[in-house]
């Protein structure tokens, strides 16, 4: 039983820390229908930027989630301004290879700056704790920080959207840019808002992120695409959904957890030569492509 609680426990904790990684996404795709390819490089980004901001500061990497949010701001303003608005005037063909050669500029230039090499946090607050939940389940600290304070983060952006007049200004320029527009709301401004909001929730979300896990310039593309499968679970351009969603890939990534407890409960010997550990992100790529050929909307989408 203690493996099962175990796996629920660690699902769910990085089921919250994914949401904040899909919630950019979603924001971009729900307010300007665009597909943001770079997406995992903004993560990588701001990975990056918690880990150099605590080294270089000697502050707590948990403290670094500030910078990281500027970082990230300015960089989806910077990306909209200096390139992704001029691909608004193109097909669609055209923003996808945008955004993708986007991806691989932003990679390349870590990896030239950076190098290959992996890095990771070694020294901080909660770096190499753990609490004891009961039931034989430990819990690391960093992941349960990082669970909650993405919860808190995720939160202020659903208030954001929700309950200021930016957020109905965004939400208008989703449902119809040109409705929009003619009731004088400034749709190109909506727009970089929507990148900027976009960008600062994913490196928040890197910052988080590299408490407990390395990186290096690659390090986006797993999380790419597990973006994509969030999005299309909980549904195009829905904030809540993005949430839900991000909590169930969280607890599919933990299917070797499960595949344990049965293989233990029922004495099913011929499970331990099936290397599900290998295998766990091809579950959640396969959600994906159910999800896409059952459902476009997702679960809570309103917007194809």
């Amino acid at each position: 039983m203690d493996i099962l609680v175990g796996s629920l426990v660690a699902g769910l904790l990085i089921g919250m820390v994914l949401a904040l990684v899909a919630l950019g996404l979603t924001i971009i795709f729900g307010v300007m229908d665009i597909v943001n390819f770079a997406h995992g490089e903004f993560l990588m980004i701001g990975m990056y930027t918690g880990l150099l901001t605590a080294q270089a500061t000697g502050m707590d990497p948990l403290f670094t989630l500030p910078v990281a949010g500027v970082v990230g701001f300015l960089l989806g303003l910077l990306c909209y301004a200096g390139f992704v608005k001029f691909l608004l005037r193109g097909p669609m063909v055209a923003q996808l290879l945008g955004t993708f050669g986007l991806m691989l500029f932003l990679r390349n230039m870590v990896l030239l700056i950076f190098g290959s090499q992996d890095r990771a946090v070694h020294h901080g607050l909660l770096v190499g704790k753990s609490f004891d939940i009961g039931m034989g389940v430990i819990v690391p600290a960093t992941k349960l920080a990082a669970a909650g304070l993405s919860v808190a983060a995720f939160v202020a952006v659903w208030l954001l959207m929700n309950r200021t007049r930016i957020g109905k200004a965004l939400t208008a320029t989703a449902l119809n840019k040109q409705a929009a527009r003619y009731m004088g709301i400034p749709t190109e401004r909506m727009n970089a808002l929507a990148w900027g909001i976009g960008g600062s929730s994913v490196t928040v979300a890197g910052a988080l992120l590299v408490n407990f896990w390395s990186v290096n310039p690659y390090a986006g593309l797993l999380f790419t695409m597990i973006a994509f499968a969030i999005v299309a679970l909980g549904g195009f351009g829905s904030v809540p959904g993005a949430f839900f969603a991000g909590l169930v890939v969280g607890l599919i990534t933990e299917i070797p957890g499960f595949w344990d407890f049965f293989m233990f409960t029922f004495d099913a010997n011929w499970m331990g030569q099936v290397p599900m550990t290998s295998f766990k992100y091809m579950w959640v790529y396969l959600a994906y492509f159910v999800i896409m050929v059952v459902r476009p909307r997702g679960l809570f989408g309103w917007k194809y």
